[in-house]
């Protein structure tokens, strides 16, 4: 089984999986990150661990029906839609996607909401609202979408299961040790947050796209999410170093001419 890294083409494959699988899995420590947030503080590092344990999980098992994933393809029914000449095929891998998109769509857009109305903040100075299990439901359900998406992706790049395998469990690795540093500092700074779950609306709305079997080059995405959190950094740069800009007030006089202020 270990023959085929005999070969230096096997160990050029593992090394460029486990940086995919690594990319691929920002999306999921994001989201991780965010919903954990809501944990007290005493459980977030185990939410953190058990969320991407999970994923692992999902990863390593989703690899053991290979085949499975990939009929999980080929359609189960057909859609007479208007908009389309063709009858429209639906698959497994549509179906989970679009289920994936619509919860991304929907959990990030209430948390942005819980932000701009300040529920978060009060909410995460009672310590917390969410329970564990609440937290790790939705962990999973957004573990399984992501996790097959990667798998599609590794099936696609590699043909040895064993490399498959190691590339997931050093990709996972690689997540872990740098979840808390993401979590904190996502969760420490309120405009990265904000970035985020925008960020997350994207891949949802990626997702959705990929359901209906259009494509949104995934390139374009990781660069737009890469240029925007270097704007940022610079932005949070600056505003440690400049004080905050104070907007000019026009002044005017009443009616005994006496100075006012234009409000």
């Amino acid at each position: 089984m270990f023959d085929v890294f005999s070969n230096p083409d096997v160990w050029l494959s593992l090394l460029t999986l486990t940086f995919m699988e690594v990319v691929l899995g920002i999306d999921n420590i994001v989201f991780i990150s965010i919903v954990v947030g809501r944990l007290p503080k005493d459980q977030q590092a185990r939410g953190r661990t058990i969320g991407l344990m999970l994923a692992l999980v999902f990863r390593i098992i989703l690899l053991m029906f290979i085949s499975t994933i990939v009929n999980a393809k080929e359609p189960i029914f057909t859609l007479n839609l208007f908009w389309m000449e063709e009858p429209f095929g639906v698959s497994w891998r549509d179906i989970i996607l679009l289920a994936g998109g619509l919860f991304l769509l929907a959990k990030s857009t209430t948390e942005i909401h819980n932000k701009l109305e300040g529920e978060e903040e009060s909410h995460n100075a009672a310590g917390g609202t969410a329970t564990m299990g609440k937290i790790l439901l939705q962990i999973i359900v957004i573990d399984l979408v992501f996790s097959f998406d990667s798998i599609l992706t590794a099936v696609g790049m590699v043909d040895h299961l064993i490399v498959m395998v190691i590339a997931v469990i050093l990709s996972m690795g690689i997540m872990l040790a740098f979840a808390k540093v993401i979590s904190d500092f996502v969760n420490t700074h309120p405009t990265v947050k904000m970035l985020a779950l925008s960020f997350l609306i994207l891949i949802g709305v990626m997702l959705i796209v990929e359901a209906f079997h259009g494509e949104i080059p995934k390139g374009y995405i990781y660069f737009a999410m890469f240029f925007s959190l270097m704007v940022e950094m610079l932005n949070m740069k600056l505003r440690k170093s400049v004080p905050p800009v104070q907007l000019r007030q026009n002044e005017i006089k009443d009616n005994d001419g006496n100075p006012g202020t234009l409000m």
